[in-house]
Parts: C-alpha cells; structure tokens; sequence
C-alpha cells in the first residue's frame, strides 16, 4: 500500500475534492472550495518525491524527468481514482490530485435542469461545456455521456488527458482513450476517431488550433462532439474559439461555427446557504438562427440580450439561474450578488434550476476542521 493512500482514504472520508504536496509545506486539501492545512510537517524534496514517484509507472517517471511535468490518474480500490497533475516548483517538485467519483451522477443527481438533456438530443453538432479550473466540467460531461450511454445504441469515443470517469458499456459502446496512454495527441486521436465509425466523441480539453479546429470538422461531417474549453460565459466561449485562428481565417471559422455549434453550457460552482458542499450554477446558450447569424456576423456582443430574450428556447443566463437559487434559497444574498457582480438581485419566480443536490467535480461539503495526520510525523 503506497503511502499516499492513507491521505487518499481520509480525502473521501472528509469529502475533500483535491489533495496538494508541495515540497517545503505541509500538505493541503481543498475543502469546500477552500484550501485547508493538514496538521503535518513541511515536507522536504526527497520525501514528496518518494511520496509521488510510489504512484508512477517507470514509463511516467522518465516522461517526468524528461518534461517535468505530468498529467496522469491513479486508482485506489475501495476508494476511488484521482486525476494527477505531477510539477515543479521553487522548492522542488509538487503535485495536485482531484478525486474521480466512483459513480456517474445523472444530470438530476447533480441538481441541473432536465433542458441540458434537450441539448444532446442531436445526431451532429458541437457542444461545449465551458467553466474555470474546478468548476464541474467533466462531472457535467460524464452524466450526458453516461445518459446517452442509457438510451442510445452509439459508439462513443473520449479522448481524455487523463481518463477520468470510467463508463461501462450499456447500450452504446464506449471506447475511452488517454493521451500519452493510448495516443500521441488530442490531434492524432482526433483525426483517427473520424475512421473508427464513430457516432459521438468526447474531446477532453480543446486546448489548441488543431484540436478546436478537427473538433469543428468531426461536428460538421455528421458527428456529435462534446469538448471543453476554459472560459467564463457562453459568449466568450465563441469569440475564444474564433481567436484562435489567424486573422484571415476567422470570416470563414464564423460561418463554421454557426452551422456546426449546438450550443454551450457554462459552468461555476457557488457555496451552499448551509454550508454544506457547493452547488452548480449554469448558463445555457443555444444557436438558435437569431444566436447563428450574430455568429456568423462577427456580432457576438449581442449574444447576451440574446440568451436574456430567449428563455422559451431553452436559453438560461447566470444572472437568472442564481436568481432561481436564491429564491429556493440554495445560496446566500450575498455569494449571489457577488457572482453575478451587478446590482442585488431580488427573488422572483423561476424554474431553472433542478431539484436535487447539485455538485460538480469540485462540490464537497463544509470542513470538517478535526483533521488529523494519517501519515506518522518523520522523527
């Protein structure tokens, strides 16, 4: 047993959402959003690299010293996997690893509206799940994988980095595929995925021109992609993917993306009014043909009045979800005035959000601050 499981059991019995190493500290979990010390000693460069380097293959310790960093997962039976991020740092190496639910929550586990599942059902297109490091992304991709996995006879292909959720074959059949694992790159995976008779494929991270690019293409030749992509809003996310192109490409990549974008689901987590974990809370933009010729237009600055007068075509902006939850009194006064960050909102009818407990990946409940070492202080 590698000693890093100890403070991997004692993370799913606290319900911490990530655990930090870092050479010259003491270890840290992310509890509720919040960063929390453990009560342990300040770890020095050759026991967080011994720590570490007992999770690694020998293949991912030589792609560590040979890049210094490292994207990677690791699983502990019983408890769980985790997503690994292996780097440097000032003082020496260090490392981030976010627990992977065991099991896939569907969209009203995690308390989002029924209308994301209005979204995928599509034969083609491009969907986007957008948000900030932490913010619920994959958790959200998992459950609309895992409910077309339910009810629709497809094959599916992921391309992940790492793989993260493992889905079982139901009625589709899922192929998942791990970057540096199984393939060389998002690209190469990409441009094979298109000869593998796919119906449906997950695209981890859109994370350069040839990845967002061959995403478009695989959207528009009849097939339906799932990707992410870090940004804030729904509407940012469309001038994000057109600016990554160069500047005499960008007339063409509009009128792309009208034609092949279905629409994006932008993401945040807020603190619970109890305290008790986090909540999601989402904004829904659907390319509706008013959403498609501001697109193609070049007039994205208009997107938002758009979402705000298109709410009976499924349209949702944050300012009127966080406002649905404030009236259920999921969130505080003050966390929503200060997410939305305009004038105070007032609690009006609405019907938004879903009914259940609403998390995404980094939602976990209140500290719990009677943390104690699982790993014996060194003498």
């Amino acid at each position: 047993m590698a000693k890093l499981d100890q403070l991997f059991v004692l993370m799913k019995q606290q319900n911490a959402s990530d655990l930090h190493l870092t050479t010259g500290s003491p270890p840290f979990f992310r509890l509720h959003g919040e960063m929390v010390k453990l009560n342990y000693h300040n770890l020095t460069p050759e026991e967080t690299q011994a720590l570490i380097f007992e999770l690694l293959t020998e293949k991912q310790k030589r792609q560590f010293i040979e890049n210094w960093e490292l994207d990677c997962s690791y699983t502990l039976e019983g408890t769980g996997r985790f997503r690994c991020n292996v780097f440097m740092q000032r003082r020496g190496i260090a490392a981030v690893f976010r627990i992977i639910p065991e099991k896939i929550l569907t969209v009203t586990d995690l308390g989002l509206p029924d209308s994301l599942l209005d979204l995928i059902n599509v034969h083609k297109g491009l969907v986007l799940v957008v948000g900030p490091t932490g913010s619920g992304k994959s958790t959200t991709l998992a459950s609309l994988i895992h409910h077309i996995n339910s009810t629709q006879q497809s094959h599916i292909i992921t391309i992940e980095d790492p793989i993260e959720f493992v889905h079982a074959n139901l009625k589709s059949l899922i192929n998942q595929r791990e970057v540096s694992s199984h393939t060389k790159s998002f690209g190469n995976a990409l441009r094979a995925a298109l000869r593998e008779d796919p119906d449906i494929i997950l695209v981890g991270e859109m994370r350069d021109l040839e990845t967002i690019s061959l995403a478009m293409t695989a959207a528009e030749t009849g097939h339906l992609v799932f990707g992410t992509l870090h940004t804030n809003s729904a509407h940012k996310t469309i001038d994000r993917i057109i600016d990554a192109f160069p500047q005499e490409q960008q007339s063409q990549i509009r009128v792309m993306l009208s034609e092949s974008l279905r629409g994006v689901i932008a993401q945040s987590l807020l603190p619970k009014a109890d305290g008790q974990g986090r909540i999601a809370c989402l904004e829904m933009l659907i390319n509706t043909s008013a959403v498609s010729n501001l697109i193609r237009e070049g007039k994205t600055f208009q997107i938002p009045s758009a979402m705000q007068t298109g709410r009976n075509e499924g349209m949702i902006t944050f300012e009127s979800y966080v406002q649905d939850l404030l009236k259920r009194g999921m969130v505080t006064q003050k966390e929503a005035n200060e997410f939305v960050g305009k004038k105070p909102l007032l609690s009006t009818n609405s019907s938004f959000a879903g009914g259940g407990a609403g998390a995404g990946a980094g939602s976990v409940p209140s500290p719990n601050p009677a943390i104690k070492p699982p790993i014996k202080k060194s003498s």
